[in-house]
């Protein structure tokens, strides 16, 4: 019989363990190894059994034990302790207080992602974005950033992946209940608060639901509620579930919808109002024309209205392939947007039509939209940020690609959630009196560890690792109806392990090891030197050519001569990642460069010492060095991909046979590979501060978050509406910019240090001089005589009118050697400008268009 409702019945908590309900309901638990230990000793075995949830703890418990704890004085003076000290974390001045201090900054940031990683038992997130975002929020509240999570509740979640019998990737959606998550409704007067918003044409409602992740809550919207039809219920059913129509309606709710719930709750709360917006993602790219239309509302014509919501916005995007971009039909925007409150639909359609070379004029491109919405955007590495600007440079033609306002802030891990425990530990430090000491831990500390001591964790972690690994294996093979009798014996802790787990997408190459299976055999079964390799991931469920990948690697790992040495594990998600990476010695990636936006796996494994052996893409590329791993060479001069991958495979099997295998085995007289020891201290205290999750929210509060909160303050209503009507004016008397001749003291070869003046006549029509700013723009000069990776140095004016035109000059002396290119040009200049390229115009001499 199946039942029609269900309820969540828990224990009525005694007086002296009431603390447990707020433990339990902030995901601070999630990192915060203390805290989970108290979890653990209220039963160790049902801890194990219900996946480390301390709700789904607590509501199995045995009512009995909980008596018996109530009354041991022990327990309950950890009880206490362990809610103190989170008082005192919810409460105290930290990094962004300090800061504060002596900084303007923003009062709160409202971060919105599409998903959210921050513990397996709310399982609102799919991969790398999730748990960047997840981690995001972590970080913040341990350095005190005023964010806001916005998000949605997704009833099923990502899917939970299992293997047929053939190795074929199977989905399945469990359902999600809400009063079995770390989640609590948000009310006022004890009815539940909902915002509305209108999808195609239809008003639908959402809840408010808030996880608190330390300090910082997390606002999730749920359309499951009634009142809203089938098919609006379902539109918070699954992540990246459905069809256009399904994901166009959870991009309106995040974005649209996701504003209005901030507003809800600071209103019901008294939290501060943010004053700056980030998009994690064009997903939540909506969120824009929710903010125009609320100044709108407030009497702001649209031009003013823009400027102000442009202040404010971050924009930060992930991908590096146009594929990867979330792109609607144009019909399907139309019918969504072509009433609503005020905004005119063609303006709207502007914002994210791709009116480039290349762009597609059917499509609503949301990056492209985020770009225009966003005063400030940035890719997630260096490189990612060089290919952003690249890729997006037809928003800005005018201008050379180095000056596309397009920034990068490499993505980071949140080191108390990924480092493994014991070796957490190794590393606390609690007084910063040390260069080496930052956020609480001494990267240098293994330092003055010995050899042994490092060695023996490094192979406990292994063994953590193992043993999660049979336990999957043997349920696998269980939902395979396959034999398990071999599982005990799979994986060594002794073995040299290498670990690969990516998202299913082709260009991240899961199969490029089997390049050569035969080659692969040998290392995995050397009887002297072997290799073993633990490998997980997931396909989206539209991907058949991911799942194939998955698919094919499965089938090789399933031979019965090296099934014990190379194994996939199923449902990659949190609770697999976590023991997989300290358990690692090597972590492998091989993508196509440049598709990795920054890939932060690689980075959770160097902070448990795990060697890098990887392409240099992503983060990779700007952090490589010889003491933290490999670097597998990039064959991107050849054109042909079969021959690539050969190319690279080659090169991946060199680096294991001749660097990586010989470095781990070779032991000293006690049996201790001292030189791979002295890696996993090079690597930890090398890479340690900059893959942290901390420097990237410090990096986004001072370089993006700050200046967008002191922009935010100073484009009030007033110089909005200047700005707007200087950007028309401007834009309109534009085309009568010119620059008629131009005059150079220098020709031919010139010495460093040699003065070199430049003038020249400039035509500004209707603009002044204080509406431009006139530039001698200097660069490396490529093969069709362009000027690449410019500098510029502003001209000054001399005299008056003559003629109709104005003379400007500058006298620079040459500093740079080789070919050098220099000519002149015209920008816009404003104070309220973050860069001249942000109207997209620039006048350059005549000929040279």
């Amino acid at each position: 019989m199946r039942a029609i409702r269900r309820f969540i019945v828990q224990p009525v908590l005694p007086d002296s363990l009431k603390p447990l309900d707020e433990l339990a309901t902030n995901l601070r638990w999630a990192w915060h190894e203390p805290t989970r230990e108290l979890f653990r000793a209220v039963d160790p075995t049902l801890w194990d059994t219900v996946g480390h949830d301390p709700i789904s703890l607590l509501s199995q418990v045995d009512p009995a034990r909980l008596q018996r704890l109530s009354q041991d004085p022990k327990f309950v003076r950890n009880l206490d302790r362990e809610r103190a000290d989170l008082a005192e974390y919810l409460s105290a001045d930290l990094w962004f207080q300090q800061y504060a201090a002596a900084n303007d900054v923003p009062s709160a940031i409202a971060y919105f992602s599409a998903e959210f990683g921050i513990s397996e038992v709310l399982p609102i997130y799919s991969g790398g974005l999730g748990i960047l975002a997840g981690d995001h929020l972590k970080a913040a509240s341990d350095l005190g950033v005023p964010i806001i999570g916005v998000g949605l509740l997704y009833r099923h979640g990502y899917f939970r992946q299992s293997l047929d019998a053939s190795g074929w990737q199977q989905e399945r959606y469990p359902t999600l209940d809400s009063n079995a998550l770390p989640v609590t409704q948000l009310t006022e007067d004890g009815n539940p608060v909902t915002i509305e918003v209108s999808v195609l044409n239809r008003t639908m409602k959402a809840t408010l639901w808030v996880a608190h992740v330390g300090r910082v809550p997390l606002l999730l919207m749920d359309a499951d509620v009634e009142g809203n039809t089938d098919d609006q219920r379902a539109v918070t059913d699954r992540l990246y579930g459905g069809g256009t129509e399904h994901r166009l309606a959870q991009e309106v709710l995040l974005g649209i919808g996701g504003v209005r719930a901030v507003r809800e709750f600071c209103r019901i709360t008294g939290h501060a109002t943010p004053d700056v917006y980030h998009a994690n993602e064009g997903h939540a790219g909506f969120l824009g024309l929710e903010r125009i239309r609320e100044y709108l509302a407030e009497g702001m014509d649209y031009d003013a209205a823009v400027e102000r919501t442009r202040a404010g916005n971050v924009f930060t995007t992930h991908t590096p392939v146009p594929a990867g971009i979330d792109r609607f039909p144009r019909e399907l925007v139309v019918d969504q947007f072509h009433d609503f409150d005020g905004l005119p639909l063609d303006r709207i359609l502007a914002l994210g039509e791709e009116d480039y070379a290349g762009g597609d004029p059917g499509r609503f491109n949301m990056a492209v939209m985020g770009f225009r919405l966003g005063q400030r955007a940035n890719g997630v590495s260096e490189l990612h940020g060089e290919v952003s600007r690249e890729m997006f440079h037809g928003l800005w033609p005018a201008y050379d690609v180095s000056e596309v306002p397009i920034g990068s802030i490499t993505n980071g891990v949140h080191h108390r959630t990924w480092i493994h425990p014991e070796l957490l530990e190794l590393l606390h430090s609690p007084t910063g009196d040390s260069d080496t000491v930052l956020d609480g831990y001494d990267w240098s500390g293994l330092d003055r560890v010995d050899d042994n001591t490092i060695w023996a964790l490094k192979r406990q972690m292994r063994g953590d690792l193992i043993t999660m690994a049979r336990e999957r294996l043997a349920a696998s093979c269980r939902n395979r109806g396959i034999s398990a009798d071999w599982v005990a014996n799979a994986l060594d802790p002794k073995v040299l392990t290498l670990g690969f787990a990516r998202r299913g997408a082709s260009y991240k190459r899961l199969t490029l090891m089997l390049s050569e299976p035969e080659r692969l055999k040998k290392l995995l079964l050397d009887p002297q030197r072997p290799i073993q390799i633990v490998i997980a991931g997931k396909s989206h469920p539209a991907d058949d050519t991911g799942k194939s990948l998955i698919q094919t690697m499965v089938q090789f790992a399933d031979d019965e001569e090296i099934r014990h040495r190379i194994v996939f594990l199923p449902d990659y998600d949190i609770s697999l990642a976590r023991p997989l990476y300290p358990g690692c010695d090597v972590w492998m990636n091989n993508p196509l460069r440049p598709y990795e936006a920054c890939g932060t796996s690689g980075m959770k494994a160097a902070l448990n010492g795990a060697a890098n052996l990887s392409i240099r893409d992503g983060w990779w590329d700007e952090w490589y060095g010889p003491d933290w791993g490999w670097e597998i060479p990039s064959a991107e001069g050849i054109t042909d991909p079969a021959a690539r991958d050969a190319a690279e495979a080659k090169a991946l099997y060199e680096l294991i046979e001749n660097e990586v295998v010989p470095r781990f085995y070779d032991v000293d007289s006690n049996g201790l590979p001292k030189r791979w020891i002295q890696m996993i201290r090079d690597t930890i205290s090398g890479l340690g501060p900059k893959v942290l999750a901390s420097r990237m929210v410090r990096d986004y509060t001072t370089e993006l978050y700050a200046p967008a909160a002191v922009s935010a303050g100073t484009i009030d209503a007033a110089r909005a509406a200047e700005l707007a009507v200087w950007k028309r004016r401007v834009r309109a008397a534009w085309p009568q910019v010119r620059i008629e001749h131009v005059e150079s003291s220098n020709s031919g070869t010139v010495q460093v240090g040699e003065p070199i003046h430049m003038s020249a006549q400039v035509r500004l029509g209707e603009l002044t001089p204080e509406d431009v700013q006139v530039q001698l723009v200097a660069g490396a000069v490529d093969a069709n005589d362009e000027i690449h990776d410019v500098r510029t140095y502003e001209m000054g004016l001399v005299g008056d009118v003559t003629d109709g035109y104005r003379r400007y000059e500058i006298t620079r002396d040459a500093r740079h050697t080789g070919l050098v290119g220099f000519t002149v040009r015209v920008v816009p200049k404003h104070s309220l400008l973050l860069t001249p390229a942000e109207l997209g115009v620039a006048a350059l001499p005549l000929g040279t268009m």
